[in-house]
């Protein structure tokens, strides 16, 4: 069978830059998803993404399915016949179904009986019959929130569509998707290329088009334009400031890259340099420099899309584009400063937080009172926290946070210090919204961390008291993120809070604006919920969360430490049979309708494997109590795995429910008490082995 290099390439206008990755390895997976259902091999696949272009090769492809021998069963013999010889109904559909006639079917005969047989060879269609139709569908699948039309159709697509490739090898395959016929001509670079190029083979594809000065690779564009950044960057002494969103969006954005340095004006750097990093990045797309101590420096560094004769007029383009935008940020710093926070704070009265639950004003005044409250139980300054809460919201109302809401918090910091708060409360402005993501640091203080509780405490109770919690993928309070950064902060920075208290507290505070008379119990169902993502992030698997989660700890550094001791006790040898007699208890004791002693009567053990474990079991339990106590849980189950051996005894020698009901009882009691004493730390029986 044939194969050849087969290339796909769909042009269009620019495609918005955020999304061309995904649109890329969309289509790249959709098509080979295809190709594998159509049993098409081939040696290798690759995807291509530019600002004007969506592509795909595949090398060494077959040219067609390979034919399928096909054999289809009918009736039975003496159903398909009646006793004179003719054919029945159900023979008669059955061959009508298989387009022959009875005459035409063969006979299978086994060892079970006689049956009808047809036999067929299924013809594998060429990539050329099959292609056009898998572009069309899997194009349908793209993630395209908002598609558009062009000219008098009405097809709708991300973006204009101009060309369409569909080649195999040399071949034109024959095919039409969005109002374009398929050919071998694609669009050069807009500005350094005129006219159309022609693809004369797929495997030149990238080598043709490099020529039109189009990288068309997004992979290796992308490697290019990091290698020139660091170059750049080395030039100036400095080191860019990069992330992995900026940078794939500037590779969506050119397709020829030339990466420049621009420098502006030295008295911008006396404002703080976040506005300014935002401005740059967010802005302009722009690749702000830090020097070798981590100051901003008066440059950046940007990614043209043309190679220019007289570069310095690109450079003087973009500096000059950048200047206004740095001169409203130092507008801003310095119009700001002219009020303090403590003034602002009647400006929140006239934003609401949402409509059931009152405005700013009233959440800052809730945030200050939780802050006090966590303050206390953690030993910090309820002052300074109860100050840091009610002053948490303030910077919301200034010029530069209303230009730029990424620097929200970080603002209020630099306000605060211009104010002459306190350190730690200005701290605490900055710390209140962190983490902002997965990975992202937590508050640097207990000031902080107590602010960003209380935040998060706030708007839980507060949504969920409303009735408007997640559904489905829908979260926009983001009261996911909110508590899961609610149980990072908790356990990492080792603080001794409980979930029901803080959540008790601020159903308090709210007074009768709550609706929901089980917003207390949802809410604690939600946070418990958020563990599974918090530790399976950590590699903890799914039965060691379950069986902490079976005693929904409330605090979340005892829950962090029960985590720990049964990672640890899944591990030990002994921790696969007594999780298996932990279940074998569980589900004796569920079929007992009867009442079990308060403790065990050692008049009534006579078995010697049941003396034995009581025994063990008693001299044990001394040593685990003052254990859990202090919730060394690890200490405590390694302590109980030594009861594997006289458990495995007792199981193998004791008939646990005896005739004699007292007997009965009484082993059951024992069997309850050692059941108890690993369920105060975890359900162990959830382990899976």
């Amino acid at each position: 069978m044939a194969t050849e290099t087969l290339l796909i390439e769909l042009g269009t206008e620019e495609l918005p830059p955020k999304s061309l990755k995904t649109l890329a390895t969309t289509f790249f997976e959709q098509i080979k998803t295809q190709l594998d259902k159509a049993d098409l091999a081939y040696e290798d696949i690759k995807w291509f993404a530019t600002p004007r272009r969506l592509a795909i090769k595949v090398i060494g492809l077959v040219d067609k399915q390979a034919d399928k021998q096909i054999e289809k069963r009918g009736p039975a013999i003496n159903v398909a016949f009646d006793s004179d010889g003719n054919a029945s109904k159900a023979a008669q559909g059955w061959a009508r179904a298989n387009g022959i006639s009875i005459e035409q079917a063969e006979r299978l005969v086994t060892d079970k009986g006689e049956w009808l047989l047809h036999r067929a060879t299924h013809e594998g269609k060429t990539i050329a019959e099959l292609l056009p139709a898998m572009v069309n569908f899997a194009l349908g699948k793209l993630p395209i929130p908002k598609p558009m039309r062009w000219g008098n159709e009405r097809i709708q697509f991300i973006r204009p569509v101009h060309t369409l490739v569909l080649l195999y090898g040399d071949t034109i395959i024959a095919g039409e998707t969005l109002g374009v016929s398929s050919s071998n001509v694609v669009t050069g670079h807009r500005f350094h290329h005129h006219g159309l190029v022609t693809i004369n083979h797929a495997d030149n594809y990238e080598e043709i088009l490099h020529e039109a000065h189009v990288m068309v690779d997004f992979d290796k564009r992308q490697a290019k334009i990091l290698k020139q950044i660091k170059d750049a960057a080395d030039s100036i002494s400095g080191n860019a400031l990069l992330d992995e969103e900026l940078l794939n969006e500037v590779t969506a954005l050119v397709e020829w890259p030339v990466t420049l340095v621009g420098s502006f004006d030295e008295s911008f750097l006396n404002i703080p340099p976040e506005p300014l990093i935002y401005s740059m990045k967010d802005h302009q797309k722009y690749f702000p420099v830090n020097d070798n101590n981590g100051k901003l420096l008066n440059k950046f560094i940007f990614v043209a899309n043309i190679e220019s004769k007289d570069p310095q007029q690109v450079i003087f383009g973009n500096e000059k584009v950048i200047r206004p935008r740095l001169a409203d940020a130092e507008f801003f710093y310095k119009t700001d400063r002219k009020q303090s926070l403590e003034q602002r704070l009647s400006s929140l009265e006239s934003v609401l937080f949402q409509k059931q639950l009152g405005t700013l004003k009233d959440k800052s005044e809730r945030i200050a009172a939780l802050s006090e409250f966590i303050a206390n139980e953690i030993g910090e300054n309820p002052v300074s926290a109860s100050r840091a809460g009610l002053l948490s919201k303030t910077d919301l109302m200034t010029d530069m946070v209303l230009e730029f809401p990424q620097v929200q918090g970080i603002m209020g910091k630099y306000y605060a210090l211009h104010d002459g708060e306190e350190h730690d409360v200005a701290q605490a402005l900055e710390d209140q919204y962190r983490p902002r993501f997965s990975g992202d640091k937590l508050p640097e203080g207990n000031i902080g961390c107590a602010v960003a509780i209380a935040d998060k405490i706030d708007t839980l109770v507060g949504i969920f008291g409303i009735n408007q919690q997640p559904k489905g993928d829908k979260d926009p309070f983001a009261l996911r993120r909110a508590a899961i950064g609610l149980i990072r902060i908790i356990i990492e920075k080792e603080l001794n809070l409980d979930i029901k208290d803080l959540l008790m507290k601020s159903t308090e505070l709210y007074g009768d604006k709550l609706t929901n008379e089980k917003v207390l119990e949802q809410v604690i169902e939600f946070v418990l919920g958020r563990y599974r993502a918090y530790y399976q992030e950590k590699n903890i698997s799914v039965d060691v969360i379950q069986a902490v989660l079976a005693k929904s700890p409330m605090e979340p550094l005892d829950f962090d430490k029960r985590i720990k001791a049964v990672s640890y006790f899944k591990g030990l040898t002994e921790a696969q049979n007594l999780a298996a007699a932990n279940k074998r208890v569980g589900n004796i004791l569920a079929k007992f309708d009867g009442t079990l002693y308060e403790s065990v009567k050692t008049n009534l053990t006579t078995e010697q494997a049941e003396i034995i474990l009581a025994e063990k079991y008693q001299q044990i339990f001394n040593d685990v109590k003052p254990l859990m106590a202090s919730k060394s849980y690890q200490e405590a189950l390694t302590a109980l795995a030594l009861l594997r051996e006289p458990i495995d005894a007792f199981f193998d020698s004791v008939m646990v429910m005896a005739d004699d009901e007292a007997v009965k009882i009484n082993r059951l009691t024992l069997l309850n008490d050692i059941r108890n004493s690993f369920f105060a730390i975890a359900d162990i029986s959830l382990l899976q082995y």
